[in-house]
């Protein structure tokens, strides 16, 4: 058997799906690039106007992580269709990459950016630049490629090293993000607030 590869309409879907909400983002209104006028690879600062702005920053290891997690979610979906790992290989990308530009486009509603400033470490918050957007997608794909690629326990390994890394360097990651989001808790934000004071 030979190595699986994603469909090549399932590629040809991913970008068309990618650059759709580049079109979308921007009839949002949503800056091209960073309103500083230039692109940085890496932009450390989660409380800075930089953030969410350019290629790379503290909240890339979530997105990779999604990745890994619809890569998850793609297995169990086309296991039940009796596609198995094949199924995931061959349309999950689409998928994927499906689900994460909905959410780069809810993200950077007027409500979505609201609620992150009112319950998250990111008070600062403004949306994101589109160029962050496509960046997240990509590094969305990657972290699917990553689980595609590895076995399960070093693709889990990856996920923990990532969420303990950004915890202790910002007092953020995937998991305090969505609860904070649609559940705040006083100790957490009291914790985030003190690394950020």
């Amino acid at each position: 058997m030979g190595i699986l590869v994603p469909d090549r309409r399932a590629i040809i879907t991913s970008i068309v799906i990618a650059l759709a909400t580049v079109a979308i983002l921007l009839a949002m209104d949503r800056p091209p690039i960073c309103e500083c006028g230039y692109v940085k690879f890496w932009h450390g600062d989660i409380n800075s106007s930089g953030n969410s702005q350019h290629i790379a920053d503290w909240y890339t290891p979530s997105h990779v992580i999604h990745g890994m997690i619809f890569y998850w979610f793609g297995w169990l979906l086309f296991a039940k269709w009796k596609l198995g790992g094949e199924g995931t290989v061959k349309w999950g990308i689409a998928l994927a990459v499906f689900i994460e530009a909905a959410w780069e486009i809810a993200e950077n509603t007027p409500f979505v950016i609201d609620r992150y400033r009112s319950v998250t470490v990111n008070w600062g918050y403004s949306g994101d630049s589109v160029l962050n957007s496509f960046a997240d997608l990509g590094w969305m794909s990657l972290g699917f490629y990553l689980a595609l690629r590895l076995p399960v326990k070093a693709t889990i390994v990856l996920a923990i090293i990532a969420e303990i890394v950004t915890a202790i360097v910002v007092r953020d990651n995937l998991t305090l993000n969505v609860v904070m989001l649609l559940y705040p808790l006083d100790s957490i934000a009291e914790w985030q607030a003190a690394g950020h004071s």
